[in-house]
């Protein structure tokens, strides 16, 4: 579970009215390319995350058992998990929790291996390929850390994200669970309590999880990142510091070195 003191979001699907503010405003803050989109008849647009897009607003509509249509939106983007599984596969430590439980990544220390991209249950750790590092979500750091709320969160229109301590945000969350209940949302809940030990990123559903395509089944996850994308990561470290060695040998004998 996380610190009481860390720091979360809170994303309200009943109060989300799919405008993408906080899409637009995640690639302004972080000047984030614009990629070339297509009509995919869907109002889901990237289609999914990048390492240039690391919020990507995703519409569910259809028709219910009862026949009512329904329109539902979910913010995709990193979930800065208690237990993440993208830290646990990092082979060298560049994918770290920041103080405030925050995961971010260091792209000096990167080196582009992909195994946390291969470990994220939530698909929101994607490879640069011009950079030659991977990019997600930060949750605004830099602005927290100046007394600033998460850039999206400030942009929302509708109060639909929310930013403060876990333990505000987790009491905020469960309070609106119950009165969704109230007004008649009987499958109304919380996603994120029990997944990866905590998510610091809470939502409020108006449907079950697989409605909006999330993961249940993660609990675990933490623990196959630790094996066998670990075992990858370090596997791809080695070759890394071999073909560096390989490298300096050659340009110290072009020199007359040793």
């Amino acid at each position: 579970m996380p610190n009481p003191k860390d720091y979360a979001v809170l994303f309200d699907a009943s109060r989300c009215i799919g405008c993408k503010a906080c899409q637009v405003a995640c690639k302004e803050w972080n000047d984030l390319e614009a990629e070339k989109t297509e009509n995919r008849g869907s109002y889901t647009n990237p289609p999914g995350l990048t390492a240039h897009t690391w919020i990507s607003m995703r519409y569910y509509e259809g028709l219910r058992p009862d026949g009512d249509p329904y329109f539902d939106f979910i913010r995709g983007s990193c979930m800065h998990c208690t237990h993440a599984p993208c830290v646990a596969s990092c082979p060298t430590g560049a994918m770290a929790h920041r103080v405030g439980g925050m995961v971010t990544v260091d792209e000096k220390t990167c080196i582009g291996c992909r195994s946390c991209v291969q470990a994220c249950p939530y698909e929101a750790v994607h490879f640069d390929e011009a950079r030659g590092v991977v990019h997600k979500c930060t949750m605004c750091y830099d602005r927290i850390s100046n007394g600033d709320q998460p850039a999206c969160v400030k942009a929302c229109p509708t109060d639909a994200l929310t930013f403060g301590t876990y333990q505000e945000i987790r009491a905020m969350a469960e309070e609106r669970a119950r009165v969704l209940k109230e007004r008649g949302y009987a499958r109304a809940n919380v996603y994120g309590l029990a997944e990866l030990g905590g998510t610091h990123v809470l939502y409020v559903l108006t449907e079950h999880p697989s409605q909006y395509d999330l993961p249940r089944a993660v609990r675990g996850a933490e623990k196959r990142a630790a094996t066998g994308w670990l075992s990858a990561g370090i596997a791809a470290a080695a070759l890394g510091a071999g073909l560096k060695f390989i490298v300096e040998r050659r340009e110290a004998l072009k020199g007359g070195g040793q």
